[in-house]
């Protein structure tokens, strides 16, 4: 990339506060492509620099925080060690702080395909049909919408015999423009029943549409991953429950001050771990057990490193997705759940 900052650039920007759009538009990018966030991550970490949060999934209109990445190694150790000063400690869902707002489901980069009023109606309906629209609409400048146009405004206007134009096909008093800082729940009847709504930036221009396909996508990518982590948990439960004794169950929880009740529904994904690694060294005195937990499983076609490093991810993930954030899992987090998921089904059968 030719504008890609010099890592002296970037360690001016150490301990600032910045937009995350600014950060983008110091690499010449606007939108968070995977091409540019490779890039990017790739220059702060050569110059031992992160942000936080992420830049890479947080919201939109979001400050992050320039930092060195051993500050970040610092804050995530004292998280894993607060409390009892051991992993076992597992975050309880912590429920939203702020409504989600309207720009918080929009793609800040993506703008909207509009036409001007002295547009052609078959410009209207070739752009409709050669990028699956459902409503295109035709706004005048950057911020004035004359109106929208849809199939079934389309179909109306032949119905009722008028000239056969844009101006004839557009819906000019029943089309949906709201504002991103609006409360987006509030929203969800509207653009149900229209199955649209444009979106009017803080400053005034049309910057965006949100459909109701895109609701439907936007929910179901913030949803699949809780559901996944409890299936994993169910079926590592179900199994470990079942072969793994109460008495080495009460000698995990006895190790972490916890109550020992012998029930597997009671043991934390990290207590997972402890429960079947025979190489740990947090608790060396339940390793000799932890390698009768894990014969006990019977899962001689497994690795039992790489599967408690793929266990280990997975609470890691777990522990994230478990402080409700709107945006999206990456998808590399969730093809993590996704592969556990799938190795589990195959070694623990369904009900």
């Amino acid at each position: 990339m030719s504008d890609q900052p010099s890592e002296k650039d970037l360690l001016k920007l150490k301990g600032r506060k910045i937009p995350v759009l600014d950060l983008l538009r110091l690499f010449g990018a606007r939108r968070r492509e995977p091409s540019i966030v490779l890039v990017m991550e790739q220059a702060l970490d050569a110059a031992g620099l992160t942000t936080i949060p992420s830049f890479a999934t947080c919201g939109h209109q979001a400050d992050v925080h320039i930092v060195a990445v051993t500050v970040v190694f610092a804050e995530e150790s004292a998280e894993d060690t607060k409390s009892t000063g051991t992993e076992d400690e597992e975050p309880a869902v912590v429920l939203p702080q702020h409504p989600l707002r309207v720009g918080d489901i929009l793609d800040p980069n993506s703008g909207v395909v509009s036409l001007p009023p002295t547009a052609g109606l078959q410009t209207a309906t070739h752009l409709m049909r050669s990028r699956n629209f459902s409503q295109l609409p035709v706004i005048e400048g950057q911020s004035y919408v004359r109106g929208v146009i849809t199939w079934k405004s389309i179909a109306r206007m032949y119905e009722q015999n008028l000239p056969v134009s844009l101006a004839s096909a557009m819906e000019t008093d029943d089309f949906s423009v709201v504002e991103e800082s609006q409360d987006f729940f509030a929203l969800l009847p509207s653009i149900s029943e229209k199955g649209y709504a444009l979106v009017r930036r803080n400053d005034g221009i049309i910057g965006g549409i949100v459909t109701d396909a895109d609701v439907t996508e936007r929910f179901a990518a913030t949803a699949r991953p809780f559901f996944l982590a409890g299936e994993i948990e169910f079926r590592l439960r179900r199994c470990l429950g079942k072969a793994v004794s109460e008495e080495a169950i009460k000698a995990v929880q006895a190790a972490m001050n916890n109550k020992k009740t012998g029930q597997v529904s009671d043991l934390t994904f990290f207590q997972y771990e402890v429960l079947i690694d025979g190489q740990q060294q947090q608790y060396p005195a339940l390793c000799a057990q932890a390698d009768l937990n894990w014969a006990a499983l019977k899962w001689g076609g497994l690795d039992r490193g790489q599967f408690l490093y793929d266990l280990a991810q997975v609470r890691k993930i777990r522990n994230k997705i478990a402080h409700f954030d709107p945006q999206p899992l990456p998808e590399e987090r969730l093809q993590q759940l996704i592969a556990f998921r799938q190795l589990l089904r195959e070694y623990v059968p369904d009900l």
